[in-house]
């Protein structure tokens, strides 16, 4: 799969992802109190699946979801030259 997560797309997902982990566990032991009942553990087990993935696709730099809607924020970070510029020819 072509990488599609790069620039503050992958840095806002490498510092939400571990908050929202960190936030996951504290919930689902009991420090903290996201709600009461089921709502609380499904609040705990939707917190901590994000942050899972947020910090899975920051590692990796890639996102299905970015892929669908056609986001690539990995292009506009990297050195790598657009298609228009390949199409150029060099004037010497």
């Amino acid at each position: 799969m072509e990488k599609n997560v790069g620039g503050y797309d992958r840095l806002a997902r490498f510092v939400v992802g571990p908050l929202l982990i960190v936030l996951g566990i504290a919930a689902v032991t009991g420090l903290v109190s996201l709600g009461t009942g089921t709502l609380g553990v499904a609040l705990a087990a939707v917190a901590l699946l994000l942050g899972v993935v947020f910090t899975a696709t920051a590692a990796m730099q890639t996102c299905v979801l970015n892929s669908l809607l056609g986001i690539d924020t990995y292009e506009s970070s990297s050195g790598r030259q657009s298609s228009s510029d390949e199409a150029k020819p060099s004037a010497k």
